[in-house]
C-alpha cells in the first residue's frame, strides 16, 4: 500500500501559524494519515484537547474519508455551520490534501504536519521511501531497484568507496542499494545494463509547477 507519509509540526510552529486564530475547526483523514497516526480520530481528538487547554475555540472537528479525494467537499457540507463558525481550518493531513481543501473551502488554512514522501509499507509500523518522482526514470536498467531514492547519495553510476560488505557506509544497518542492483541484474544475466552509463540528472529540466495534459485522443 502505498501512502503519503507525514510527520506532526513542531507544537511550537503550529502555535506560531494559529497566532491572533482563536476559533478553530479540526481536519483529519481517514487515509494515510490514519495508517501513520498522525491525522486519525486519536490525533484529531488530542489535538482539540491540547488546542483547547490553550484557549481556543473549537468549533468542530472530522476525519474526512479521503482529504485528497474531490468529493471531500461535499463530505464537509454536513459541517458547515461549524466550519462558518470557525476562522481558521487546521488540517491533519498530507499536503495534497490540504490543497485540495483550500481549493474546496473559503478558509484560512493551516497545516498541522509536514509531508515526508511517498512511501510504502515494508515492516509493521515502518514506512521506505520508494519514489521521490524525479521524472527520469531508470529502474529498467537497475532491476527495478531505484538508486535515486535507495542510495543515500543518489549515485546513478554504481556504488562510492565507503560501501563495505555490501552494507552502506552513511547507514551501516542498511544494505548498499547497488550491491543489491548488481545482485538481482546477476540473477537476471543482465550486469550489462549495470555497465551502461548514466548522464547526470538535469534538475532544471522540468520547469515548475509540473503540468502533465493527456494527449488529445
Amino acid at each position: 500500500m502505498i501512502r503519503s507519509i507525514t510527520q506532526p509540526k513542531p507544537e511550537e510552529e503550529i502555535d506560531r501559524l494559529l497566532e491572533g486564530l482563536s476559533r478553530i475547526f479540526i481536519i483529519g483523514c481517514g487515509t494515510c494519515v490514519t495508517l501513520t497516526r498522525t491525522g486519525g480520530a486519536p490525533e484529531v481528538q488530542a489535538m482539540e484537547a491540547k488546542l483547547s487547554d490553550k484557549g481556543k475555540l473549537i468549533t468542530g472537528h472530522t476525519v474526512v474519508p479521503v482529504a485528497c479525494d474531490n468529493l471531500t467537499r461535499e463530505f464537509l457540507n454536513e459541517f458547515g455551520p461549524q466550519i462558518n463558525q470557525a476562522d481558521t481550518l487546521l488540517i491533519m493531513t498530507c499536503a495534497f490534501g490540504v490543497q485540495t481543501i483550500a481549493r474546496q473551502l473559503y478558509k484560512t488554512v493551516v497545516p498541522a504536519l509536514n509531508t515526508m514522501f511517498i512511501g510504502k509499507e515494508t515492516a509493521v509500523g515502518l514506512f521506505d521511501e520508494i519514489c521521490t518522482q524525479c521524472g527520469t526514470c531508470i529502474i529498467g536498467e537497475t532491476g527495478g531497484i531505484c538508486p535515486v531514492t535507495n542510495c543515500h547519495k543518489g549515485l546513478l553510476n554504481g556504488p562510492c568507496g565507503g560501501t563495505n560488505h555490501g552494507k552502506c557506509e552513511i547507514d551501516i544497518n542498511k544494505d548498499c542499494v547497488w550491491t543489491s542492483i548488481y545482485n538481482r541484474l546477476k540473477e537476471l544475466g543482465r550486469l550489462d545494463s549495470m555497465r551502461r552509463y548514466q548522464p547526470p540528472r538535469n534538475h532544471l529540466g522540468e520547469p515548475k509547477p509540473g503540468k502533465f495534459k493527456l494527449p488529445a485522443v
